[in-house]
């Protein structure tokens, strides 16, 4: 339900359970949500198995042609969708529409014609001899109803990214949208209850929850039969707590601290800009911004200038400024712990080059990019995740110690190396520990609907986008058949002295390193053949 504005707020929930949707560049609230009733869930539930089942007996071709549906959908509502976004997150126009609107359209179109490939009935061939009378095959049945509990940062895309498959695999879907971007989870909402009707989405196939962490621990007692989960360490630890008591499988993408390799023999004009773009793009709030830059000592200095050059000409600014570049922190807690960092940081010698400081003529959220230097993983700053517009520099040696302390993080998520040798790049990025390593770039890959997106240790585990992310929607059974149903096994009951004697002969059958032996195995009268025609089976 949405209310006239109201100026300079500073919650996004009040204790009547109401949901406001905040503009982080002016403080105006531009709408409120009734938070959904946990006393509510358990019949939401019901509507979703309700809808499931309809929606899972339908053909796979038919529902990949809803997802394309659902798609053109995104596209004709496009202009919307970023407005929303734009006015809910303060994130640049052209980052909406690049990172969030691109990304879910193609995400729908990749998978509405990969899914009946990638989905249908996968023979499975048996190598052992002893299993050649057998027919095996694998089948992709629905989870089910799974839950998705999404993120502020990438409101529209992240969603998105896991509903789509979720469809497409069968399954009815629970949105809880952040708390800071109820709009945007509305407008999802909205977007898939225009295709709600007779041969369309059944009623209640998704359903968005608004709410804050007690309305996410409310769905997840209610048992569904996956959880998504993307943000922070601290949240996803409890969320992994609650599926842990209940058997419920789940999907974690927690964040990290993604390192940035930069070589003596790499394009130094293209790497700074990249730095700059990977580290205040959204204004740092991102998964996968450049958090920390390793670069050889030979060329730090000439690639730090560059960085601090080329981050002094970014323009601040809301997003109906269309001209800027970064926008505000979501929250001023949240710009809070970036000062909290820088400050760590500089008390144990850290110099700050450019940047830092809060723009209070801008509103109350913004803050300069900073240009960090001497760090060193002795700070916070290079430990953990500072998710916002920070741009860190340590000098190295090598690029082995680059690597090694590009590894010495509780992080996995992805990292970047940037060299123009492309034998070099392929050896450093095998022993880099990440779910994803980006040569010459930063970032991008998670625009690629083919590449799995995840990481390992504090970042989490599970896959999202490619195949590997729509196999996390479905349950994997695997089927056989014997060709020879009037023949008794081998291997049942009527064991005796004989059978063992011919059990091992067949091991010599089928592993012998001389092949001699394994023919002597197979037809010597009490051999391997024996077993076929034992007649002293129970």
């Amino acid at each position: 339900m949405a209310v006239p504005p109201e100026p300079f707020a500073t919650a996004t929930a009040d204790a009547s359970g109401v949901v406001e949707s905040i503009d982080p560049a002016s403080g105006v609230v531009h709408a409120r949500f009734a938070a959904t009733n946990p006393a509510d869930i358990p019949a939401i539930f019901d509507r979703a198995r309700i809808a499931q089942k309809e929606w899972a007996a339908r053909p796979l071709q038919e529902r990949c042609a809803m997802v394309q549906r659902l798609r053109d959908t995104i596209f004709d509502s496009r202009e919307e969708i970023a407005s929303v976004i734009t006015r809910e997150t303060g994130k640049p126009c052209v980052e909406a529409i690049f990172a969030e609107i691109v990304l879910a359209i193609d995400t729908a179109d990749f998978l509405a014609r990969r899914a009946p490939r990638w989905l249908r009935p996968e023979r499975v061939p048996h190598h052992n001899f002893a299993l050649k009378a057998k027919s095996g095959w694998l089948e992709f049945e629905p989870l089910g109803v799974v839950a998705i509990i999404s993120p502020w940062n990438y409101p529209f895309a992240i969603p998105m990214a896991q509903i789509i498959p979720a469809l497409v695999a069968g399954n009815a879907v629970l949105l809880k949208p952040s708390e800071l971007t109820p709009s945007t989870g509305a407008l999802i909402g909205e977007l898939i209850g225009k295709l709600t009707g007779d041969s369309k989405f059944p009623p209640n196939l998704v359903q968005v929850l608004q709410g804050a962490g007690d309305t996410g621990a409310a769905l997840i007692d209610a048992s569904p039969d996956k959880v998504f989960f993307t943000g922070s360490v601290a949240a996803g630890q409890r969320i992994a707590e609650a599926c842990g008591r209940k058997l419920i499988p789940s999907v974690l993408e927690l964040g990290g601290k993604d390192a940035m390799i930069v070589l003596g023999d790499a394009d130094l004009d293209i790497a700074s800009s990249a730095a700059v773009w990977g580290s205040f793009t959204n204004c740092g709030q991102a998964c996968l911004s450049v958090e920390r830059i390793y670069v050889e000592r030979a060329v730090a200095e000439r690639f730090t200038a560059l960085c601090v050059q080329k981050t002094a000409k970014l323009r601040l600014g809301p997003p109906s400024d269309a001209d800027a570049e970064v926008g505000p922190m979501i929250r001023l807690r949240q710009l809070e712990k970036v000062e909290e960092h820088l400050r760590e940081a500089v008390s144990r010698g850290a110099r700050i080059l450019f940047g830092g400081h809060r723009r209070l003529d801008l509103g109350p959220n913004f803050l300069e990019p900073a240009v960090i230097a001497n760090v060193d993983h002795s700070m916070k700053i290079m430990r953990e995740e500072t998710f916002g517009p920070v741009l860190a520099i340590q000098a190295v040696d090598s690029a082995d110690e680059a690597i090694a302390l590009a590894n010495d993080s509780p992080f996995a998520l992805s990292g970047s190396i940037w060299t123009a040798d492309a034998r070099r790049c392929r050896e450093l990025a095998s022993r880099l520990r990440a779910g994803s390593v980006m040569v010459n770039d930063v970032a991008s890959y998670y625009g690629i609907s083919e590449a799995p997106h995840g990481g390992r240790g504090a970042s989490g585990w599970g896959r999202s986008h490619s195949r590997l992310g729509l196999l996390e929607m479905v349950q994997t059974k695997y089927v056989d058949v014997d060709r020879l149903p009037h023949v008794a096994k081998a291997w049942w009951f009527g064991y005796t002295s004989e059978l063992a004697f011919a059990a091992d002969r067949f091991v010599d059958f089928l592993f012998a390193r001389d092949w001699r032996r394994r023919v002597s195995a197979l037809t010597s009268r009490r051999g391997a053949r024996r077993l076929i025609f034992r007649r002293d089976r129970i």
